[in-house]
């Protein structure tokens, strides 16, 4: 993740600089000690993460975050322990106290990298259009949009597409990790469907293409809740 220092003690923009450094997934690309400047940064550059100090000359902290109109993620950085509730209104991800630890360093870099790679799973608009499954020791590449709905079978899985089955070795719990949560959704223990691919939804089951599929109580509403309903 690339991140940006804002702070307007040197020895506190060294400091954290020397904490990304033994961060492998931060690189550390500008510091300021003037908020201004690293919104002209900002406004040019692609930024992921802002370590940024409240007290500074003329221009705090909370004013920063104030004109900023896409804000990257922040970690406030500061010595003064009285502004936390009124950062968190600004929607920063961690506030940190001085002088910054090693440890409570890399639990608020952790929760920033682990957050932002669990939107992207979750990220409608994913890269990954697609899952390989294996058939008969072969690799079948199978698009999102052509899986209509999962049936487990005993130690296997059946696929259903518009133009075939497909049968794997496989587990429905082992589908379900890996299969886009905003696509698919478990409906049964013995089903997941194709949230796109549903024509109707009747008391406990489903119409997909000319197949029923029954809902578990205990999924409906999960179900319901993926749903774009009016």
């Amino acid at each position: 993740m690339k991140c940006i220092i804002i702070d307007d003690e040197k020895i506190a923009r060294a400091a954290l600089k020397k904490l990304c450094e033994k961060v492998d997934f931060l690189e550390s690309v500008a510091e300021f000690n003037n908020p201004l400047e690293a919104i002209d940064f900002l406004n040019k550059e692609e930024i992921d993460l802002v370590f940024l100090d409240i007290h500074m000359p003329d221009f705090s902290g909370f004013d920063f975050l104030s004109s900023v109109k896409n804000v990257p993620e922040v970690i406030i950085t500061t010595s003064d322990d009285n502004f936390g509730v009124q950062a968190f209104e600004y929607d920063v991800s961690d506030y940190i106290l001085k002088p910054v630890s090693t440890p409570r360093f890399i639990k608020a870099v952790n929760k920033v990298r682990d957050e932002r790679m669990s939107a992207e799973r979750n990220e409608p608009d994913s890269k990954e259009k697609h899952i390989f499954i294996n058939v008969n020791s072969r690799l079948v590449r199978l698009n999102y949009d052509d899986i209509l709905f999962m049936e487990a079978r005993g130690d296997y899985v059946q696929i259903q597409t518009p133009q075939k089955k497909h049968l794997v070795h496989a587990t429905m719990k082992r589908f379900a990790e890996k299969l886009p949560p905003n696509r698919f959704v478990q409906v049964h223990r013995s089903y997941i469907v194709n949230i796109n691919k549903i024509v109707d939804i009747e008391d406990n089951s489903i119409l997909i293409a000319e197949e029923i599929i029954p809902i578990s109580r205990s999924n409906k509403d999960e179900l319901l809740n993926r749903l774009n309903t009016i």
